[in-house]
């Protein structure tokens, strides 16, 4: 796995959380463009709700860079909304893949999402974890927008608006938004939600490891068939490009 460069840390992240709280999302994203310019990047996973992040990102900066990581197992419906909210948002679309192909990854491991809670890391240090700390690299990212929000997950709480994650300044635009938040916005600016939205999916990543929100499950559980929440993206690395 590609090694990060640790970028310094030029902010003071205590005084910037304090400076952006009162502010608005957008102007949030200001921020960061204005202290991190052409370093400064946005990751999507063309979600549930991922057009919030999506249109505010490119109203505050248009060429933003949105990193987006295509495992070869999402759903049809995630390819085209991606190409829909592309489109539409003229989105400067960066897609990053892993280093082999799903074909390639079966005939070696098997099915990884299957084998419990190791095989589920695995699978996603290979798919996932490996070719966005590819991206980050590639880009030469200093700061990275992401859309998380505390109300998705307890693993998600006590996350700040402003912090840092393997070097690299992570901001949190809409991290204290609620869902009557998201789809106020989304109502006032005509965006869709994901078409699964309809079919009770609440958090949409690969086809085999995400489930539609039954009465039986919470929305943490409809990920990973309840065994974890975070696909590891949104983790301090912990080392090591596979198994």
């Amino acid at each position: 796995m590609e090694t990060l460069q640790q970028a310094p840390l030029a902010v003071d992240l205590a005084a910037a959380n304090e400076a952006l709280a009162p502010l608005s999302a957008e102007d949030r994203i200001g921020w960061a463009h204005e202290r991190f310019g052409d370093s400064l990047v946005l990751t999507t996973s063309f979600g549930a709700q991922s057009a919030v992040m999506l249109a505010l990102a490119a109203r505050a900066v248009p060429d933003i860079p949105v990193v987006f990581i295509d495992t070869g197992y999402l759903f049809p419906e995630t390819y085209r909304f991606a190409d829909e909210l592309t489109a539409r948002l003229k989105l400067n679309l960066k897609v990053y893949r892993p280093a082999v192909s799903p074909g390639w990854l079966e005939a070696r491991h098997g099915k990884l999402w299957e084998q419990g809670l190791a095989g589920i890391e695995s699978y996603n240090r290979i798919a996932k974890v490996e070719p966005m700390r590819r991206a980050l690299g590639e880009l030469r990212a200093r700061a990275w927008i992401a859309g998380l929000r505390r109300t998705q997950a307890g693993s998600r709480e006590r996350l700040p608006i402003a912090g840092l994650q393997d070097g690299i300044v992570k901001i949190h635009p809409i991290i204290d938004w609620t869902d009557r938040d998201v789809h106020r916005f989304l109502e006032a600016n005509g965006l869709p939600y994901h078409p699964l939205w309809e079919q009770g999916y609440v958090s949409i990543g690969d086809s085999h490891t995400s489930r539609p929100l039954t009465g039986d499950l919470t929305p943490e559980q409809t990920r990973f068939f309840g065994i974890k929440r975070e696909c590891g993206i949104h983790e301090p690395s912990t080392g090591g490009a596979g198994i």
